[in-house]
């Protein structure tokens, strides 16, 4: 930077704002601090930074509220806007307010860093824009999780535009629920949002629904019936599970969407529609392609803006969350109380390999709000199916959480005397452990374990380990 850039962090939490001080200003920028909004825009009818920082909840006006004010009155001035609350409103409510970027807390100080430089520079080089701010609640769409962030920013940034989107994701990830979130944050958010599966249509019946027919245009077309092209008109249209798509009507969709025109079934006059259009696969869709399954034209003309949706256990942290939401919902469908899921309950699902992702994730708390005994949901409550179901093999970093999930488990299917199976256990893994470190050296792995060598032996032998080697120490029983 060629002088020494003004940076004003807006925060009601001194220690984000002494962090940020000291980062930036290492960086040989100015800086200055509020702790709140309200002195920033008195100060900026005296001065203007080059680029603002600030939170989106405070005492007061909120981080809003002054972006606002500033797109106003300083549309050139950059604004980053951070939160605690990472949600899609959040992010939405950012962008579509113009702000330069969106910082989900807790964030990496180098990151912050990063960003202010790329405001500085994208001012330098950029009209801002000014945009209302108009959202709609989506509160289906949870994650906190760094990939469900990621998603966010994109439907935020995405937000302006009417441009096609390809999402991409396992089964049962959400992609519809995406899918709404980009329409209801667009331009055509007052239009219909129209969405059509592509694996649930028959293929005999798959341009009659996207295209209409005349009426007559084949037995049992008594009326004329409009496509979802022509019900989406204006507006949307999501197609599902675009790679099950017939070659046929691949062809077709192409046209129309390089023409904005087509025929209904039947009809020889052409019917012009605009419609923006988002679909989403669980299939790779350039492996189709080279597979000749998939028109590589079309799949360029989708391809504009992909976005990836991550798979539940690539978002393990946000599973407590989610579930409370789903028991929540659950609980206001069926009229009774919601369930509260045990601590250890948390960890054990967000521990499971979640094969069928968020939807699964929501069937799992409807059937606890259903068939759980008590308010508080054990993990003998669960269903038995994810009970028999491996743990994946995500890093312990609390050996007592598992063994306590273990025992809640052993309880649950009748086992008794536990005390002899989980102690024996316990000592073998231990020993076991302790002669990797240490090479087979018992001597070594007996200091490991605070026993003396004598003992370790003792116990190698009850417990019938066969152990190779052995160093031939002097005992030292401890």
């Amino acid at each position: 930077m060629s002088r020494s850039e003004t940076v004003w962090i807006v925060d009601d939490d001194r220690s984000i704002r002494w962090v940020l001080e000291k980062a930036l200003q290492q960086e040989g920028m100015t800086t200055q601090s509020f702790d709140s909004a309200d002195g920033v825009m008195s100060r900026l009818a005296r001065q203007q930074p080059d680029v603002i920082i600030s939170d989106i909840r405070m005492p007061g006006a909120s981080g809003l509220d002054l972006l606002a004010r500033i797109r106003e009155q300083h549309p050139r001035l950059p604004v980053i806007i951070m939160t605690a609350h990472s949600d899609l409103d959040s992010a939405v409510a950012s962008y579509q307010g113009g702000a330069f970027e969106y910082l989900p807390k807790p964030f990496d100080v180098d990151e912050a860093v990063s960003l202010v430089k790329r405001a500085n520079q994208h001012a330098q080089e950029q009209q801002g824009l000014e945009v209302p701010v108009a959202l709609t609640r989506t509160p289906e769409i949870i994650g906190e999780a760094p990939a469900m962030q990621e998603v966010f920013r994109a439907i935020g940034r995405l937000s302006h535009s009417n441009i096609t989107v390809l999402i991409n994701g396992e089964s049962g990830t959400g992609k519809e629920l995406v899918a709404h979130a980009l329409h209801r944050h667009s331009p055509r958010a007052a239009s219909p949002f129209i969405a059509l599966n592509m694996a649930a249509i028959p293929k005999d019946l798959m341009e009659s629904e996207l295209f209409g027919h005349e009426k007559g245009a084949f037995t049992g077309a008594a009326n004329l019936r409009r496509g979802r092209f022509e019900q989406a008109d204006g507006g949307t249209l999501f197609l599902d599970e675009i790679g099950d798509m017939p070659a046929d009507t691949q062809t077709r969709l192409l046209r129309v969407l390089a023409d904005g025109e087509f025929y209904r079934v039947g009809g020889h006059v052409p019917v012009k529609v605009d419609v923006r259009i988002i679909a989403a696969t669980h299939q790779n869709l350039e492996t189709l392609v080279h597979a000749g399954k998939f028109r590589e034209d079309l799949f360029h003309r989708l391809n504009v803006i992909r976005i990836h949706i991550p798979r539940l256990s690539d978002r393990r942290e946000d599973i407590p969350t989610l579930a409370k939401h789903f028991l929540s919902r659950a609980a206001q469908e069926l009229a009774v109380e919601p369930k509260l899921l045990k601590s250890e309950t948390e960890e054990y699902l967000k521990n499971l390999p979640w094969g069928g992702n968020v939807r699964q994730l929501e069937n799992t708390c409807r059937w606890i709000t259903v068939m759980a005994s008590g308010r508080e949901v054990h993990i003998s409550d669960l269903p038995p199916e994810l009970l028999s179901l491996p743990q994946d093999s995500a890093p312990v970093t609390n050996w007592e959480q598992a063994l306590r999930q273990w025992a809640d488990q052993a309880l649950a299917r009748g086992q008794s005397s536990l005390l002899d199976t989980a102690v024996p256990a316990f000592e073998r893994i231990m020993i076991e452990t302790a002669l990797k470190h240490t090479a087979g050296r018992r001597r070594d792995a007996a200091v490991l374990l605070g026993w003396g060598r004598n003992t370790l032996t003792r116990k190698i032998k009850e417990l019938g380990m066969k152990v190779d080697g052995g160093d031939d120490d002097e005992g030292d029983e401890g």
